[in-house]
C-alpha cells in the first residue's frame, strides 16, 4: 500500500488538520505529514504543486485516493474502519447533526483569529457550549455522544474545546458532559501517546 500522506498547514495543534491527525493516531494508521506555510503564498504554492482541488487543506492521500474536506475525510476513515460512525439510522443522524454544529462553531472560531471580537466567549463559545452539552447529555451510559461508543465527531468536539482553550476562550466552567468527553479522549491510548509526543516536540 502506498504511503498515507496528510497535507496541512504548519499550525501546530490548531485547526481541522489536527483532528485528522488525532483520528489517524486513534486508528493506528501511520502517515507522513507534509506541511505548508499558512500565508498569502499558499494559493500560488497550491497552483504550482496541485495539492488541493478545493484550494483548502487538509488533504489526505490514502488507498490511492486524494480526499478533501476534513469532515468527509473523518467519515471515510470511520467507514474504512467499520466503526466510529454510528450503527443505527438515528445514531448516524446524531453524529451528522453534531458534526454540522461543530462546523458552525469552527466558522466563528476561524473568524475570531483575525476579527478578535471582545464578546466571542460570551456569545459564540457559550452558545456552542450549550449545544454540545445538550447533545452529550442525552446518553448517560458513557462519555461519548453515543454513550460508550466513540465516533469521529467526538474528536471534532474535543478539538473545538481545545482550540477555544488555545486562544484563551475556553468555556468557564466546562460542563460535566464535556469534561467527561475531554477526559475520555485524552485517555485513549493512541491519542495519549500522540499528545505526549506532540508536547515534547514543542
Amino acid at each position: 500500500m502506498s504511503t498515507v500522506t496528510l497535507h496541512y498547514f504548519g499550525l501546530g495543534s490548531l485547526g481541522r488538520g489536527e483532528i485528522v491527525r488525532l483520528f489517524l493516531h486513534e486508528l493506528n494508521i501511520d502517515y507522513e505529514d507534509v506541511l505548508y506555510t499558512y500565508d498569502e503564498t499558499w494559493p500560488s504554492v497550491n497552483k504550482a504543486k496541485d495539492v488541493s482541488l478545493t484550494g483548502t487543506l487538509p488533504v489526505l492521500e490514502i488507498d490511492d485516493l486524494r480526499l478533501y474536506q476534513h469532515l468527509p475525510i473523518l467519515r471515510y476513515l470511520s467507514r474504512r474502519a467499520g466503526a466510529y460512525d454510528g450503527e443505527t439510522n438515528h445514531e448516524k443522524y446524531l453524529v451528522d447533526a453534531v458534526s454540522d454544529i461543530y462546523n458552525d462553531w469552527r466558522t466563528g472560531w476561524v473568524a475570531q483569529l483575525t476579527a478578535k471580537s471582545p464578546d466571542y466567549q460570551a456569545t459564540h463559545v457559550d452558545k456552542f457550549h450549550r449545544l454540545f452539552t445538550d447533545f452529550y447529555s442525552r446518553d448517560s451510559s458513557g462519555p461519548y455522544l453515543l454513550g460508550n461508543k466513540p465516533t469521529y465527531v467526538d474528536f471534532a468536539v474535543f478539538q473545538a474545546l481545545d482550540n477555544d482553550e488555545c486562544i484563551g476562550c475556553a468555556p468557564n466552567p466546562l460542563s460535566e458532559p464535556l469534561t467527561k468527553l475531554k477526559e475520555a479522549v485524552l485517555a485513549r491510548p493512541n491519542v495519549k501517546t500522540y499528545l505526549a509526543e506532540r508536547a515534547t516536540a514543542k
